[in-house]
This record gives structure tokens, sequence and C-alpha cells, in this order.
């Protein structure tokens, strides 16, 4: 049985071709070794398994190479580089300084690097996590690396940059790794497959690149793994199960149970996702991630923003083509509000739960099945204060007032005892039943009417028009009531519109009539009335002070206020609109001590006079 040797060190970079991912940073060493330009001191950083000492080696390797080619590549054939091929080169040293940390294990380090190298033109002394250094190891540590022997090169290599003292990183070149794309992974894994005669599909590959985020290394021993499972036929089945990976099936039946409002098979789909021991809130991060591809998908020029195989872009691109941005949108922010939450959640279990209902309904609560839907019962009457039962006393008195011994005239029908006439009823019905309201006979103006005037010929009314102050609320009123109490001319045109006075009195008085809610009779008394005819009709528009004010009386309030509105005003053709008032200049805000004297100076002679006598300063 031939010794194992795991891919990670076995398909270790051997040169700067084979490096994956840094292709920068290879260009520059490349670069400065051909133009003989070399520092005494190097610092590679990034995050872990991206090839930081790998790179080191290389570098190593490659200034002590006797016959490098024209890229820049060692020879693997001299002394130097077959030495260090077999682990025995004595001008490359390695120091672990997370074990080597004292200022003792630097002292010998300064001692060894005056001694210069039996083969090759450099002693290479690459440290390790340097960071873990103490503070005086580092400070031992500066007078050398500042003026090393010429023959001496220092590479440092870390994982967390920011540990280290800004006199180490002042004396350094510094060269930042970068994570290693899915789509690089894949590719060396892939090649590596094909030299092992192992069978896999892209989507274990994807699947094994997500899971290493973004480090070679971690890919490699991944897909160590991955294959002692499931031997030289991978499937990507069986990686997930091995690597403990949500299955990608599991969002995609979870955004089509959400278009179809089937908050069930949601509910359902999670239970088993927890049953199968996969955390909860992982389960919402993966969800997230598919609505976030979803969003992606829609986009015609973000392509390349999917690191996914192809056969999966095509499913995200059919699930994507049924979901409406809107809904995606929202969506995302269900699931990260719930990501957010979740620590702070008493039930964990429930806080997730209520998020996959929202989910479900964000296009509105789904009917219930047919079966099991009860009778639905019938709409409310909307709410508008009833007539009187028998019909207002002022009614029967014009009836009475109609009918005469010598000469019956025939009065016209009584109205039927229902909700006073809506602005969309038609014209026809408005002439054929004139409206009479309880203000006729609380101010007794209704009393007139029982005078006979059945010998009286119907002429047209001239309409006196007022001007100047000597128009007053009370005339306009009574002027009003008797139009309203006259049938025959009723019938014979329509009733004039109210005048602005009018409607604005009684808006005021709609307003008092909410006193038992003193918010919404604030809100409405406060509102400035703007008046318009329009087809007929007197619009009276309510600014009111926000949006939210706006929106609260147009979704609850409105037809309510317009009932009671057309009600107090006497007349079907007034028609209620509610708006916002309109943004002005904002007014000068006084901070500072000397603005405020100069507003009271400006407001108030006495003061000035007070001020100026005394001799005040104001500033």
């Amino acid at each position: 049985m031939s010794e194992y040797i795991v891919s990670a060190r076995k398909y270790r970079p051997d040169s700067f071709e084979e490096l994956i991912g840094q292709d920068t940073i290879a260009k520059t060493l490349k670069n400065s070794i051909l133009r003989g330009k070399l520092a005494h001191a190097y610092l590679f950083c990034g995050p872990r398994g991206v090839g930081k000492t790998s790179t080191a080696r290389i570098f190593a390797k490659t200034i002590n190479c006797a016959h490098p080619n024209e890229q820049m590549e060692p020879c693997g054939e001299c002394e130097s580089c077959i030495s260090f091929q077999e682990g025995r080169s004595y001008c490359i040293h390695e120091l672990d300084a997370a074990s080597n940390n004292g200022v003792e294990d630097i002292k010998a380090l300064m001692d060894q690097v005056q001694i210069p190298p039996q083969v090759g033109k450099y002693s290479v002394y690459i440290i390790d996590e340097v960071h873990m250094l103490s503070t005086q190891a580092f400070n031992a540590f500066l007078k050398t690396l500042e003026e090393p022997p010429a023959h001496a090169i220092f590479i440092l290599a870390t994982t967390e940059k920011h540990k280290i003292l800004p006199t180490i990183l002042s004396r350094c070149q510094t060269y930042d790794f970068n994570r290693i794309s899915i789509s690089d992974i894949v590719r060396n894994l892939r090649s590596i497959a094909t030299r092992e005669n192992i069978t896999i599909d892209d989507e274990s590959l994807h699947v094994i690149a997500q899971k290493a985020d973004g480090a070679m290394r971690d890919a490699l021993t991944i897909f160590d793994q991955t294959v002692a499972f499931c031997g030289t036929d991978v499937k990507v089945a069986d990686v997930m199960k091995n690597l403990n990976v949500l299955d990608y099936e599991y969002s995609f039946s979870l955004v089509d149970a959400f278009l179809s409002k089937d908050y069930a098979t949601a509910l359902l789909k999670f239970d088993e996702v927890l049953s199968k021991g996969f955390n909860a809130l992982h389960f919402v991060a993966a969800l997230s991630a598919h609505l976030r591809d979803l969003a992606v998908s829609k986009a015609a020029g973000a392509a390349s923003l999917l690191e996914l195989p192809e056969s999966l872009r095509l499913r995200y691109q059919e699930q994507a083509g049924r979901c409406s941005l809107q809904f995606l949108y929202d969506a995302l922010s269900i699931t990260t509000a719930c990501e957010t939450g979740y620590k702070a959640a008493v039930n964990p279990r429930l806080h997730i739960e209520f998020a996959l209902m929202r989910l479900a309904f964000l296009g509105g609560v789904p009917a219930q099945p047919a079966a099991a839907s009860a009778p639905a019962p019938a709409a409310p009457a909307p709410a508008v204060p009833a007539p009187r039962a028998e019909g207002s006393s002022s009614q029967k008195n014009r009836e009475n007032a109609h009918q005469t011994p010598s000469a019956p005239v025939a009065a016209p029908a009584a109205p039927t005892p229902a909700a006073p006439a809506s602005a969309a009823e038609p014209e026809e019905n408005r002439r054929a039943y004139p409206q009479v309201h309880s203000d006729e006979v609380s101010s007794g103006t209704a009393a007139k009417s029982e005078e006979p005037k059945a010998e009286e010929s119907p002429k047209p009314r001239k309409r006196a028009v007022k001007t100047g102050a000597s128009l007053s609320l009370d005339a306009l009123m009574q002027e009003q009531q008797e139009n309203a109490a006259r049938p025959e001319e009723q019938a014979q045109a329509p009733a004039e519109l109210p005048s602005d006075e009018i409607l604005t009195a009684k808006w005021q008085e709609l307003a008092g009539q909410y006193a038992d809610k003193p918010r919404l009779a604030s809100t409405l008394s406060n509102a400035t009335l703007e008046m318009a005819e329009e087809e007929g009709r007197k619009v009276a528009t309510a600014l009111v002070m926000n949006v939210s004010q706006k929106q609260w009386i147009e979704e609850r309030l409105l037809h309510e206020l317009e009932g009671r509105f057309q009600k107090l005003c006497g007349s079907p053709r007034v028609a209620l609109r509610i708006g916002v008032v309109p943004d002005t200049e904002k007014k000068e805000v006084l901070y500072t001590n000397a603005e405020k004297a100069q507003y009271l100076m400006s407001q108030n002679g006495d003061i000035k006079n007070l001020i100026t006598d005394l001799g005040l300063d104001i500033k």
C-alpha cells in the first residue's frame, strides 16, 4: 500500500504559473526578480489557504535558481532547486512564529542571519504567523529587519495584518492576497479530479467551492473528504449529505409555495429541514441567498454575479421569470429582518414560521377553499346616519300644505326611509325627491312651508346677490333652506350648490360631531378647505397636515365623512376629498443668543431702548 498524501500537499503550487487566483502578485514578484530589484523584507497578508506560504517558497526557490527560464520560473534541475525539493536546502529557512514568539527566538534568528548561504545567492527567512510575535520580540527584530545583511531576505506571512506593529509594516513591501473565486476553485478541482480518475459533476464542484469560502486549501480538504465518502463516482446529493449543506430544492420549492400562497407547504418544508438537523438560522440565510440569486437572474446584465453551474442558472432564470421584482424585494426585506431578530426572539421557531407566512401572504391573504368556507356575510352598509323612521315633520307639513278642500293638489311622493342619496346617484332621482334635513326642523324654518301655496303659480325665483360684510351666514342658510322647501321649483331646475361660506361652516360643525374622538376632531377642525366645481358638483378638498393622516382618513373614514357632510350641507351634490397641505418655506430658526436678541429687539422697541441705554453686548 503506497503512502497517501493529501491533495493540499500533493498538488501544492511549485511555480508562479501554478499559483491560482493571485496573478497580479505573481507578475509583480517575477518582474522584481527579472529587473534585479529585490527588497530585503516582504509582508504577505490575506485569508487562510490562499497561497501566502506557497508564494513565499516559490519566490525563495526562484531567486536562488541558477538557470531560471524566460518567464522567471525555477528550472528544477540545479542544486538549489533539487535541495529545496528534497527538503535539505540551507538557504531557505522557515520559522513558525506561533511557537517561537519570544525574544530569545528572535535573538537566535539574528545570529543565524549573519551566516552567508552555502548554495545560491540569498538566505531567505520565511516567518509564518508573524502576528503571534510578542511586542518585545517585534522590537528586538526591528533593527535587523531594517538593515539586514545583503544576502538576507525576510518574508513575513500573516492572516491578521492589523496585529502587526506599524514600525514593522513600514519596513516591508506589503502584498495583499485575495480570496480565490469559485470559478478558479472549480477549475482547479476539475483538473485534480481528472488526474485522479474521479467522476464528479459541476454542481458538486460548486458546492465544494462555496463551502471552501475562497480558500483553496479548504477546498482540497473538502474534496478529499467527499471522495472518501462517495468513492470515485461523486453525486451532488451525496456531497450535500456529507457536507451537511441544505439542498437547492428546498429553496426552489419554498418560493413556489410562496407564489401560490401555500403557507402550509412552506411550514412543512421548514419542519422537514429542522428534522434533518439543520440550523434554523442557516435555513433563513440560505433562503435569503436564493432570493438574492433570483433578483440577480432578473437583471439582464448581472449574470456574472451568479457563481453557479449552467444547469442551475437555467432553473434560476425560469423561476425568476415567474416572480415580480417587487415580490423579491419585499421577500428579501422579510428574510433579512428575520435573520436580524432571530437571536432576540423568545420563540425562534415561531419567529421563522411567522416570516414564512408573511412571505406566503405578500400578495394578500389567499381565499379559503370552497369546501371549507362558510357563506360570506353580507357586506355592511356604509356608515352613514340613517334618517328618522317616520320621516321628518317638515315633510308632512309640506304635504298637508299642498292639500286644500277646493283644489286638491297631488303632493310629491314621500321618500322611503333610506340613506341619503350619494353623489353617485342618478340626476333624475335627485330631482324627483327633494332633500329634507333635520336642520330645517331644529331651526324652525320648516314651519314656514305650512302656508298654503296651492293658488300661487310657480314663478322663477330671482336670487338676490349680496356683497360686502352685510352677507351673514344666517341669511345664507335661511335662503338655502327656503330654496330646499320649494319642491315645485326643484322639480323644474336643479338646486343651487352650497356656497363656500356654508361649506366652511358646516365643516366645522362636522368636526364637532366627533367630539368623543379628540384627535380626529382636532385633525378635521385644523384642516383647510379648498373649494372647486366639477361637473355640476361642489368639491371640497380638506388639506390635512401629512400623508399618514390622508391615507388613514381615505381608507377608513372618507365615506362616512362625505355622507355626513352632504347631510349637513343639505345637498347630495357635494363631494369630499382629502389632500395634504403643501410644503411651505421653512421658518427661520434662531439658534444663537445674538439672533434671539436681535429678534426681540425687532419685535419690541422697549427692549431695544433698554439694551441701548444699558450698553449691553448682545454678541
